[in-house]
């Protein structure tokens, strides 16, 4: 009898282990299956994820066109920069076209001439907080709810480009100088 008992037990273990490896583990949200009928109703569940996406946009070239020599210069631009993640933050780093990438304007047969860059969260921010090249800033919160600023506060931020009165002493009168500032924005 006892024999028999013990029989029954594997065949039960057996015939369990051998349905649960062919059974699909069922999750708490798993798809359904509809029914054979007159109609038949399955659900599926759709999950989605997106990375984070950031925009830099309004910009435009800056022109000094005043430079005294003496007089410390700046241009400010009024930018939209557009973050989708949670806290809408982001980081900023400014890269010059100039040797080791740095911040200057060049001339042809003279010397590089070097400026500054700095950037405000705010469009009416007076001072900004001066970049270093290829060094990304602490992070920065936008007001913008939509890429190119469409809804909510347009423009979100400031740049801010200067040349002091020394540098600019050191100029070639008539000189055609020129550089470019990459901007790069990464979310946070």
């Amino acid at each position: 009898m006892l024999f028999i008992a013990k029989n029954r037990v594997r065949s039960s273990v057996m015939v369990i282990a051998m349905l649960s490896s062919v059974l699909p583990v069922v999750s708490a949200h798993a798809a359904t299956q509809g029914t054979i009928g007159a109609t038949s109703t399955g659900t599926v569940t759709i999950n989605a994820t997106i990375n984070g996406l950031v925009q830099i946009s309004n910009l435009s070239d800056l022109t000094f066109n005043t430079l005294d020599g003496t007089t410390d210069a700046q241009l400010t631009e009024n930018v939209c920069v557009w973050s989708n993640t949670a806290t809408r933050s982001y980081t900023i780093r400014a890269t010059g076209d100039g040797a080791s990438s740095a911040f200057t304007l060049a001339s042809t047969g003279h010397s590089p001439v070097p400026y500054s860059v700095a950037w405000a969260n705010s469009s009416t921010a007076t001072a900004g907080t001066a970049l270093a090249t290829t060094t990304a800033s602490a992070a920065f919160t936008s007001t913008a709810i939509t890429p190119l600023c469409v809804a909510g506060a347009s423009p979100t931020a400031k740049l801010f480009v200067g040349i002091t009165g020394a540098n600019q002493s050191t100029m070639v009168a008539n000189a055609a100088y020129t550089g470019v500032l990459t901007l790069l924005v990464t979310p946070q």
